[in-house]
């Protein structure tokens, strides 16, 4: 099922959190934001990929808005742990930040084409 770009980055991405909350976890001994990032950080690719299996266009618009909040909210919590010290890994939230732009772009394409 790999032919979409926003399906294999999401996945990178959401193995990319696992590791860096693994890694965190280990090393500095916070879990509450960890959690949280793993929550969100790998809902974003489940979404996207429900968004595939769609019941229509607007089910379809529906699970990519889906997607794009999760990823903000992976973004914020990327974003504490990087201004918080427990990490120095700026490539993950990179990482994030095009894939909320490719989530953008795509909604915005599925809702102008008719």
């Amino acid at each position: 099922m790999s032919n979409s770009i926003l399906l294999d980055k999401s996945k990178l991405f959401a193995l990319e959190i696992i590791r860096l909350c693994n890694n965190v976890k280990n090393a500095k001994r916070e879990s509450i934001i960890t959690n949280q990032l793993v929550r969100s950080g790998t809902s974003v690719g489940a979404n996207i990929r429900e968004a595939f299996y769609a019941h229509g266009k607007a089910d379809f618009i529906a699970k990519l808005h889906i997607a794009l909040k999760e990823c903000a909210e992976s973004e914020y919590w990327l974003e504490l742990l990087l201004e918080g010290g427990y990490t120095d890994n700026t490539a993950v939230i990179e990482h994030c930040i095009e894939i909320k732009k490719i989530l953008i772009s795509s909604i915005n394409t599925a809702k102008n084409n008719n």
